[in-house]
């Protein structure tokens, strides 16, 4: 019986802004690890964003023009995530469940 590997969604889109993908059937091959170095760094990216957020978003005097640019870096660093998240959840093993006995069968 062999297996498919699923197409992996790729951290970056196409320069048309649609979905990238990768069929490979190893984690360890050239663009995987690049795709997985990517993913850390705009998970890093988002949180450095989402901290500095809260300082501007936390004073009630700060300028329109700079609540509006945090706003559009979160959206930006919250696409990225969703994406990274899509990526790793479509990897993920499908649940167990009480009627396979525990057991990962794909029939």
């Amino acid at each position: 019986m062999s297996t498919v590997t699923p197409l992996r969604l790729l951290p970056w889109p196409s320069p048309e802004g649609k979905p990238c993908y990768l069929s490979t059937d190893s984690e360890g091959g050239y663009l995987s690890r690049l795709a997985d170095e990517m993913e850390a760094v705009q998970l890093g990216l988002a949180a450095d964003v989402l901290s500095g957020a809260g300082k501007v978003l936390d004073d009630p005097m700060s300028p329109y023009t700079e609540v509006r640019y945090v706003a559009i870096r979160l959206a930006e660093c919250l696409t990225d995530v969703v994406r990274v998240a899509e990526s790793r959840g479509t990897r993920l093993d499908p649940p167990h469940s009480e009627a396979d006995g525990g057991r990962n069968e794909i029939l």
